[in-house]
């Protein structure tokens, strides 16, 4: 069986440190200083990456500049050619990939091999989305405007914005990292990534298979190290030309410190579940399980089995708003769903495994002892080992408790019973996040009218929220984020429009 760090992965590894990738070559750092990546289940530290420093920033960031100029000049077919082989080789080595992530970040292992697969994924369609919009161009002629004859022509194209900084999060540090790099290559730009720390090895076995696929020195590189040193200094840097941001409100920070640059930014929910009284009650029950727990469940549009994360998922439902009347009934589902998950090590495919750190159970579990201290009922015991914590659904939550209005990004879900529609809504809408919501209902005249009354990015009908199939638009309004993301979306952020524009003698329509 492939090992991480180990075969074509061997040369990342200097000794116990896995290397950085800069100008096409695996370095160590000059710093000789390195960051533990703790292993979320023994809490014992796993991985170590280098702690790269500020110098080797700015060298990252020459050589990106340099590479991207000619990278820029590439055809396009060439562009897609690497990306379609770099996809294939993320695919073929989907095994000692996700080994890394279920020791970072305790994604279940099934879970882990699937997450590699979409990646490879995402990056071919990526390539096929790039090379038809940006082979598509625009000629506008002057004469539409009033006092205008028709003696201007413009062309207008799509070019690259220079380079991308992409820092993706730790629930999916090798999709969301692709979901990046893919349309900032294929748009003709390069790219600087700084993956988070628990995901960071997962994120450099999957730098080296666009190594492995032959793309130009200095066009990806990824440096790690520690956020106090290099993370402003990355965010700042005048040599970025465009950021995207996936994480928490550490984002909100960034966009305030980034300067003139395009932004994409996705930056967490409070993704509200409301609930009619004439839902399909068993429907709804098996949704609040799949998002907001952690649940595999067969999709038939995947024809895959999908995972979300112990809760640690921006689009994970994380409030219920459910009408009285059948709050009672739903409840007693949800927890019979409950009784069945399987909790434990993702080594063992377990439904629950560890939450990333033990600050993120903490602040948790914080959450609930603020819950308990103001009379919410539990439905379950409050159970907690290290960074484990068994599934928790409070209900009869009120607005004053702060797992009402705060997002957990683990295993308990909060229920708040409504007495209308507008009560739903208006909870949902007085939140500070808008990144998506879901309702469920039979009446297609209502779903439509919440959706368009929710403030947020996404509405889902009859489904818990998602983000994809990677192709769809993503994003979110207030606190959850700027831009929107999915594959053409994404190409088109990180490119600007040129126009080139003929002046002719005379009118064109005089001539004949």
């Amino acid at each position: 069986m492939a090992v991480a760090g180990t075969g074509v992965f061997a040369e990342i590894l200097d000794g116990e440190v896995y290397r950085y990738y800069a100008d096409g070559e695996w370095r160590a750092s000059a710093s000789g200083k390195s960051v533990a990546i703790v292993n979320p289940t023994t809490r014992q530290t796993q991985y170590r990456v280098q702690a790269c420093t500020q110098e080797e920033v700015n060298k990252v960031m020459e050589s990106a500049k340099v590479a991207q100029k000619a990278w820029a000049r590439t055809p396009l077919w060439k562009r897609a050619e690497l990306l379609h082989k770099a996809a294939a080789i993320l695919k073929e080595h989907k095994t000692p990939i996700a080994e890394c992530l279920v020791k970072e970040i305790a994604k279940p292992a099934k879970d882990a091999v699937s997450e590699v697969v979409r990646s490879g994924d995402l990056v071919s369609y990526t390539a096929e989305e790039g090379v038809r919009i940006l082979g598509e161009g625009k000629l506008l002629v002057s004469d539409s405007f009033p006092g205008n004859e028709r003696n201007k022509y413009c062309l207008s194209s799509k070019v690259p914005l220079g380079v991308v900084l992409a820092i993706p999060p730790f629930n999916y540090p090798v999709n969301l990292a692709v979901s990046k790099i893919g349309p900032a290559l294929i748009a003709g730009n390069s790219l600087v990534l700084k993956p988070p720390t628990q995901g960071a090895v997962a994120a450099l076995h999957m730098v080296h298979c666009f190594h492995l696929a032959g793309f130009p020195k200095g066009l990806i590189n990824c440096v790690t190290g520690k956020g106090s040193e290099i993370g402003d200094f990355l965010t700042m840097h005048p040599g970025v030309n465009c950021i995207s941001f996936t994480g928490g409100d550490t984002g909100i920070a960034i966009s305030k410190k980034a300067g003139m640059v395009p932004l994409q930014m996705e930056l967490g929910g409070k993704d509200a579940c409301i609930v009619l009284e004439d839902a399909d009650l068993d429907l709804v029950a098996a949704n609040i399980v799949k998002g907001g727990f952690s649940y595999r469940f067969y999709s038939e549009r995947a024809l895959a089995y999908l995972m979300i994360n112990s809760g640690q998922r921006c689009t994970a439902v994380k409030v219920v708003l459910i009408m009285e009347s059948v709050a009672d009934t739903v409840v007693e589902k949800v927890k019979a769903k409950l009784a069945k998950l399987k909790v434990g090590t993702p080594e063992d495919d377990s439904d629950i495994t560890p939450v990333v750190t033990e600050s993120s159970a903490n602040f948790i579990e914080g959450l609930v002892m603020d819950a308990k201290e103001k009379g919410a009922t539990f439905c379950q015991e409050y159970r907690r080992e290290g960074n484990l914590i068994w599934p928790l659904l409070l209900d009869h939550v009120r607005p004053d408790m702060r797992i009402a209005w705060e997002e957990p990004f683990g295993p308990v879900l909060p229920v708040i019973r409504i007495n209308s529609v507008e009560e739903g809504i208006h909870h949902c809408n007085a939140s500070n996040f808008g990144l998506q919501g879901c309702v469920f209902t039979k009446d297609i005249n209502k779903a439509i009218m919440i959706s368009d009354a929710m403030e947020t990015g996404t509405v889902q009908i009859n489904s818990a929220p998602a983000r994809g199939p990677d192709h769809f638009p993503f994003q979110g309004l207030k606190d959850s984020g700027i831009g929107s993301q999915g594959i053409t979306n994404s190409i088109n952020m990180m490119t600007k429009v040129k126009s080139t524009v003929i002046n002719l003698p005379s009118p064109s329509y005089t001539m004949g």
